[in-house]
């Protein structure tokens, strides 16, 4: 069975959120582990996939920043998204070669693992046709996107758990304007963080048949 190490980070800056992923992703690289699950939260920051997405700011950057709202390009999949504290945010670095060498795998198998922690609270987390993610009714929960090379991953997902909500109004989420986003709060869970962290971690576990440490 693989090992997978936990590092939960806390509320952390987008860039140094990025240097914790590169220093996994060296000591993955280089056998020491064969995956990390880096948890934390992220001051407001809205960031922009490699599919695009600033033609879907709805306020100007200049105006962003003086609000204290970063913006940034990131090599992830994906459009534009946001993150703001709670949201619980994964980073999953694991050596797909030691898993499956399946990108589409991967992120389905993210979507299982977010799945089965809303059940934990009694909420019924669904995939949506022709979209990446997790969803409550026509709600998007969890956005995903990841980037993958030499089969070692980095980025990930983020759960709305109760963060506010009005972050997303600055943004198309991910380029879908027809459908709205929405958090554990919102649908009246009162799970904090620690408690879905907690959930996360145990269903990660069971989906990537991996043991935590």
């Amino acid at each position: 069975m693989n090992r997978c190490t936990v590092f939960e980070a806390g509320l952390v800056g987008y860039g140094e959120g990025l240097a914790i992923q590169q220093a996994a992703r060296e000591r993955v690289a280089a056998g020491v582990w064969d995956g990390v699950l880096i948890l934390l939260e992220h001051p407001p920051v809205i960031t922009v996939g490699r599919s695009g997405g600033w033609g879907n700011l709805r306020v100007a950057p200049a105006i962003l920043a003086a609000e204290g709202i970063e913006v940034v390009d990131t090599e992830r999949g994906g459009n534009v998204t946001c993150h703001n504290p709670g949201q619980l945010v994964g980073y999953p670095v694991l050596d797909l070669s030691l898993w499956r060498k399946d990108v589409h795998w991967y992120v389905r198998m993210l979507e299982e693992t977010l799945i089965g922690t809303l059940t934990g609270f009694g909420l019924a987390g669904e995939r949506r046709d022709g979209y990446t993610g997790v969803w409550l009714g026509p709600e998007k929960v969890a956005a995903i996107g990841v980037y993958v090379r030499d089969w070692i991953t980095a980025h990930g997902f983020a759960l709305n758990v109760a963060n506010d909500l009005g972050l997303f109004d600055r943004i198309v989420p991910c380029g879908i304007r027809e459908f709205g986003v929405t958090s554990l709060a919102q649908k009246q869970c009162r799970a904090d963080l620690k408690q879905v962290s907690a959930r996360l971690q145990e269903v990660f576990g069971e989906v990537f048949d991996c043991a935590l440490t």
